[in-house]
């Protein structure tokens, strides 16, 4: 069924909400949603290069400043850890604030990070430089995902939030280690490594000028009965220029601006029911799945060695398999399009999880490893972008950027512990013990996944609205402004 039909079929959650939908839809994709594209998918593409940049430099810092591989590791657990922080204050101020000031504040200690990992003279100095990186990361990406599902309509929406992935898990993953090879051949010696984190702090810069266009969400807007604001910012966007700062404002929204005051941004509504059920269920799937992912990506290197492989033959082999990410996360904005999101995560865990057996029974020469490997990594990267997709559609406005952020900043802690037990299980059992892991987690995934609502082509409010029904304390009329 068309998106737009299933916007017509429900009913918005107030007379504002619905004439915002209908505004989206009439508007539709103009050349303002693009430039608002591009300037956050730039920022995702280099943020996704800064996550790979300590495993690109760590032969380089080992070497100079005579770090163990133990280091290394405390490097990436620090970024991580602090990228899921990032993403969880991010959230709770997001939806206080307006999504656009953490836009631009994440870029902003993504910049600085990266500028102090540039110029630190020590491994401590260092460390202290990665978690201002990891917090920036984590809460640009999560702010993002956000921001995408709330500027577009119903129809294009998923495949809006699904191209921040493209960027970052896609495309970035998969250019890393040629930026850094990049790099180090323009600045070739043993301060390459600073090159390197210096590359990645100026291109930032420039998109945190830029972003000084992109407004604050409509839905945002209207959730804070900023009405006027709103209708601004949806003539910016139908004018089809962000630079234009003399487009006559057109009345979208003609619902006067009501005086009770608008929502408050209750983010403990999260880890009560109703919604609690699909934190959890979501959580837990997005969990298995960057888990999955991690362990293979940190071991994949280490299984071709162990097959009598040379170590850069090995890293060969791991970026043609690699390259299944990229298919796999455009297929998931395409989708996001077309088809209803409980379908594609349900078919393509479960298609994972054929993947990943292929491996251990079928993967008998290196020809049908790469093969299997590579389709197990599209379909990888099909569920989190996937997620990416359905996440802002679980909550309402008032609660949706901490609701994204604790969904994607599980993902970033299952990176800490998962591929600890899947090293264990290689040590123990080879190629088969990591992949009957990451079959096992799929299964689980595939079951998470059905207690979640279907949100294809509906309005973000009208998924929620029986939610917000209950947890009110007494029935609302036609006229009395909802919770957006």
């Amino acid at each position: 069924m068309a998106a737009e039909a299933l916007v017509e079929a429900g009913k918005p959650a107030s007379p504002a909400i619905r004439q915002l939908e209908g505004a989206l839809n009439k508007i539709g994709l103009t050349r303002a949603h693009k430039q608002i594209i591009l300037l956050i998918l730039i920022g995702c593409l280099f943020d996704s290069f800064e996550q790979n940049t300590i495993g690109v430099a760590g032969p380089a810092l080992r070497a100079q400043w005579g770090l163990t591989g133990a280091d290394i590791g405390f490097l990436n657990t620090i970024t991580f850890g602090s990228a899921a922080l990032g993403r969880l204050l991010s959230g709770i101020i997001g939806d206080r604030y307006g999504r656009r000031v953490m836009l631009a504040t994440n870029l902003l200690l993504f910049t600085i990070g990266s500028a102090a990992c540039a110029v630190a003279p020590n491994f401590t100095a260092l460390c202290f430089a990665r978690a201002v990186v990891g917090f920036g990361v984590g809460g640009e990406i999560s702010t993002a995902v956000t921001m995408l599902a709330e500027f577009c309509s119903p129809r294009f929406r998923g495949t809006a939030a699904g191209l921040v992935n493209v960027a970052a898990g896609g495309f970035g993953n998969f250019l890393a280690p040629a930026f850094g090879l990049l790099i180090f051949t323009l600045f070739p010696g043993e301060n390459g490594w600073r090159w390197l984190f210096a590359a990645l702090a100026l291109p930032a810069l420039l998109v945190t000028f830029y972003r000084r266009l992109v407004p604050e969400t409509p839905r945002f807007l209207v959730a804070q009965n900023r009405i006027a604001e709103a209708n601004q910012v949806l003539s910016r966007l139908a004018s089809g220029s962000l630079a234009r700062t003399d487009v006559p404002v057109q009345n979208f929204l003609t619902v006067a601006d009501t005086a009770e005051p608008p929502p408050k941004s209750a983010w403990r509504d999260l880890f009560r029911m109703p919604y609690l059920g699909r934190t959890v269920a979501v959580a837990i799937a997005i969990l298995m799945s960057y888990g999955a992912q991690l362990s293979v990506l940190t071991l994949m290197p280490s299984i071709f060695v162990s097959m009598g492989y040379t170590y850069s033959g090995s890293l060969l082999y791991a970026m043609i398999i690699q390259s299944g990410s990229v298919l796999g996360a455009i297929a998931a904005s395409c989708f996001g399009y077309y088809f209803p999101r409980k379908r594609v995560l349900t078919f393509g865990s479960v298609l994972a999880c054929v993947a990943a057996l292929s491996i251990i029974y079928l993967g008998v020469n290196i020809y049908l490893v790469l093969l299997f490997g590579a389709v197990f990594q599209f379909f990888v990267l099909l569920l989190n972008t996937s997620i990416w997709i359905y996440a802002p559609e679980l909550y309402p406005t008032r609660i949706r950027a901490f609701g994204v952020a604790f969904i994607l900043a599980t993902g970033s802690a299952a990176g800490s512990f998962i591929p600890t037990i899947s090293g264990a299980l290689f040590d123990h059992y080879g190629m088969v013990g990591v992949f009957a892991l990451a079959a096992g987690m799929y299964a689980v995934f595939a079951l998470c996944i059905q207690l979640g609502p279907e949100t294809y082509g509906k309005s973000m409010e009208d998924v929620n609205r029986s939610v917000e029904d209950d947890l009110s304390p007494t029935p609302q009329t036609e006229g009395k402004p909802a919770t957006a």
